[in-house]
């Protein structure tokens, strides 16, 4: 049974940084793509960054480029997402999530991921 387990969220100001991790179990790490996905309330959920396991590559929305980092750590079969110079407007519910590495696309779609954690809630605020 694939579980995602997300930690790491919180209030901080504006300016600030936080760093979410998502712990995964159940299925073979390098075999899978993963994402962060966001929702705030009244909005769509939307891919934040994406990660395929297997080479590497990264995703990037264009509202967190340059200021978010996907990573991961293959040993801990843990997923995190570095966040600096945060903004009110990334004020959100943020989920990561994982699928078989072909149902991968560029963005990331949150259909086509079958496996969410629970979320981890991030409020930037003054």
């Amino acid at each position: 049974e694939v579980q995602l387990v997300e930690s790491g969220g919180g209030l901080v100001q504006p300016g600030g940084s936080l760093r979410l991790s998502c712990a995964a179990s159940g299925f073979t790490f390098s075999d899978y793509c993963m994402g962060w996905f966001r929702q705030a309330p009244g909005k769509k959920r939307e891919g934040v960054a994406q990660i395929k396991l297997n080479t590497g590559r990264t995703y990037y929305a264009d509202s967190v480029k340059g200021r978010f980092t996907i990573s991961r750590d293959n040993t801990k079969n843990t997923l995190y997402l570095h966040m600096n110079s945060l903004k009110p407007e990334d004020t959100a519910m943020y989920y990561c999530a994982a699928v078989f590495f072909v149902m991968c696309t560029e963005p990331p779609d949150p259909a086509r991921f079958n496996n969410w954690g629970q979320g981890t809630q991030v409020t930037v605020s003054s």
